[in-house]
């Protein structure tokens, strides 16, 4: 098992709980998410970016 740290790059959502849902599946395909945050938001393009620590079963 290997660690990786990732950004993402997430559309904004209308609710919280629906961006979160979003987040936590964008991260699920690159391995399964240790954790992760919220590390900016472009409030023009409605982006958020998010960084990442997943796991990967080598």
């Amino acid at each position: 098992m290997t660690t990786h740290f990732i950004t993402a790059e997430i559309d904004l959502q209308e609710t919280s709980t629906e961006l979160q849902k979003v987040i936590e599946a964008e991260l699920k395909k690159q391995g399964e998410p240790l954790r992760w945050a919220i590390t900016s938001v472009d409030v023009k393009q409605q982006k958020a970016t998010v960084e990442a620590v997943v796991t990967v079963d080598s």
